[in-house]
């Protein structure tokens, strides 16, 4: 049996995560989210997601500086 994929979705809206939720849940991945930067790094670098749906306007840490941590990490 095959693991579904993990999608990681960082957004600081809760209206823009339940938007993913209902797009995205009936699709078999497994879905989890963050409300914001920090918070998606440390689930980013835990979880290992298949696929990071990340907002580019966030308070205090925009969506650029979350990639370029996430991608500077060698995991």
């Amino acid at each position: 049996m095959n693991n579904p994929a993990t999608i990681l979705i960082i957004d600081d809206l809760a209206v823009a995560r339940a938007s993913m939720n209902a797009v995205l849940q009936g699709e078999g991945y497994h879905l989890v989210f963050a409300e914001n930067g920090l918070s998606g790094i440390a689930q980013a670098l835990e979880l290992l997601p298949d696929t990071i749906l990340l907002d580019v306007m966030m308070p205090d840490m925009d969506g650029f500086e979350v990639c370029r941590q996430i991608r500077a990490n060698p995991l």
